[in-house]
């Protein structure tokens, strides 16, 4: 299947006039509507703190397409302002029609129930009275006490495009994203925008091939901002497509948040913005730390437990496709405060759904990381058209991380009670240069069949052993017989509460 691009949206938006419902509690200024939605001018009877009266309070702004039907509705103003003591004209045919309108103020009236002069009720007529009286009187409470409890919610949240992102501190992001992304493909494509439009850039953190990536703040959250060169525009269209698959969110799984294109016709910027974690990746972790044993089994089973998912299909309504990520490395998986790993970057990733047995391969110049490269892939022999070759190929990069982490973890050395372990090091770092070419790994990888040394002092720590073992089935000449990644992470569990694991 082709590409799909993010298209515009089709439906026409307006600029209106905003004062007193500006996003951002700005004091007045612009706002743009939602498709459908309109610009709208009102005027509401509001007490005067100072003077104890009640005044008129005019106010201007967009009206979001949703609330036509709701108590904020255009049809008020023309209908009963004196019941509603408010009046609203709303206005669509032009940008900013709405800067002139100034509806009329009729101050709220209640008017009591008219008397009626019966000689001699019958006790009948009487018992109907009092009834409908008491009904009356019953519903008109309730109708106020839902009115009410209705008005003091509004007052607590500012009037502005998107309600749940006018103030933090109603509203975190990270609830945001959970309450908005309630089909599990992320937040609306609007709210997105919005979000991007109000990124603060701090300072840059990061640079690759495909952009840089920058601190930023998002209403004094931080979030991360990775920026796409302009010829890397493919990479972006694939991984803001990944991350808003269905049910994709994991905890091993960076989150993401945003992603937006900014420019004009001769400058463009694409953004892609997701959480920060300040320990960085996996690579600068583990140049500048050591790890005991815990932590390198926290790293693994995270890792592990987010490929996992990311291989796993999901079967129902909504599904989740297989995918799979085409350039794990330490570079790509990032460490959270927790201790825990987050997959990164997929701008190379492919989804599989056995129901169309379609596999989706971006048209993507970008190639996988040569140093990390399965066999298979070296040697041009992954079929493209099988998608289990596709999650072989991860396992062996994902064995290849996990000889980095363990290299990383202090034992004990033998007849002492001092620790040691190797200084970080890249796969194959002392076989090929440092930047090597598809030749140099094809000669090392498949022609003369090297892998990774295992230190003997592995063989002193649970953990270290059990690692070992596995790397060595993930990166095995033979993709069929590689350990799976749910495989792996059930492995890890186990050895949780479990000491005697083997391999199967």
């Amino acid at each position: 299947m082709g590409e799909r691009r993010l298209s515009p949206i089709q439906t026409r938006t307006l600029q209106c006039y905003c004062e007193g419902h500006c996003p951002g509690n700005l004091q007045n200024g612009t706002c743009e509507t939602r498709p459908g939605g309109s610009c709208f001018a009102a005027v509401e009877e509001v007490l005067d703190e100072e003077t104890g009266l009640k005044v008129p309070e005019w106010s201007h702004g967009c009206m979001p397409p949703e609330q036509n039907g709701g108590l904020l509705q255009c049809k008020v103003g023309v209908q009963s302002p004196q019941i509603h003591g408010k009046s609203i004209v709303c206005c669509e045919n032009e940008d900013f029609c709405n800067k002139d309108l100034l509806p009329e103020y009729v101050p709220k009236t209640t008017t009591p129930p008219p008397t009626v002069n019966v000689t001699e009720p019958s006790m009948h007529t009487l018992a109907l009275m009092a009834s409908v009286i008491v009904c009356s009187v019953a519903f008109v409470v309730v109708a106020i006490a839902i009115f009410v409890t209705y008005k003091k919610r509004e007052k607590r949240k500012p009037q502005c495009l998107i309600d749940s992102v006018c103030n933090p501190n109603l509203s975190p992001l990270a609830d945001l994203v959970e309450q908005s992304s309630g089909s599990g493909s992320g937040l609306p494509l609007l709210v997105q925008r919005t979000i991007a439009k109000q990124i603060q850039m701090v300072h840059q953190v990061g640079k690759g091939r495909y952009g840089e990536v920058w601190l930023a703040k998002w209403r004094d959250e931080k979030v991360a901002v990775k920026t796409f060169l302009t010829t890397e525009e493919a990479s972006w269209f694939r991984e803001t497509e990944i991350y808003q698959t269905v049910l994709m969110r994991h905890e091993n799984i960076l989150g993401f948040i945003a992603a937006d294109i900014k420019g004009t016709g001769t400058w463009t910027q694409m953004l892609l913005i997701t959480d920060y974690h300040e320990l960085g990746s996996l690579y600068d972790y583990l140049q500048k730390r050591v790890l005991n044993p815990h932590m390198l089994k926290t790293l693994a089973l995270s890792l592990s437990s987010g490929l996992a998912h990311l291989h796993t299909e999901i079967f129902g309504t909504p599904g989740k496709p297989a995918i799979s990520h085409r350039d794990i490395k330490s570079k790509n998986i990032l460490v959270k405060r927790n201790g825990q790993c987050a997959i990164a970057d997929f701008g190379l990733a492919v989804k599989y759904s056995s129901e169309s047995d379609e596999i989706q391969i971006a048209p993507n110049t970008r190639v996988g990381t040569r140093r990390y490269m399965a066999p298979e892939a070296l040697n041009e022999t992954l079929d493209t058209k099988i998608f289990e070759g596709f999650k072989q190929a991860d396992m062996y990069s994902l064995g290849l991380v996990f000889w980095e982490m363990a290299r990383r973890c202090i034992s004990t050395i033998r007849g002492t009670k001092n620790t040691t372990c190797e200084d970080y090091a890249l796969p194959y770092q002392d076989v090929v240069p440092s930047d090597p070419s598809f030749e140099d790994m094809y000669a090392v990888v498949c022609v003369k069949g090297v892998r990774p040394p295992i230190p003997q002092r592995w063989q002193d720590e649970e953990i270290l052993v059990v690692l070992s073992k596995m790397m060595q089935e993930c990166w095995h000449p033979n993709p069929a017989v590689r350990l799976t990644a749910l495989r792996v992470k059930k492995t890890l569990v186990k050895l949780e509460t479990d000491s005697s694991i083997k391999i199967v």
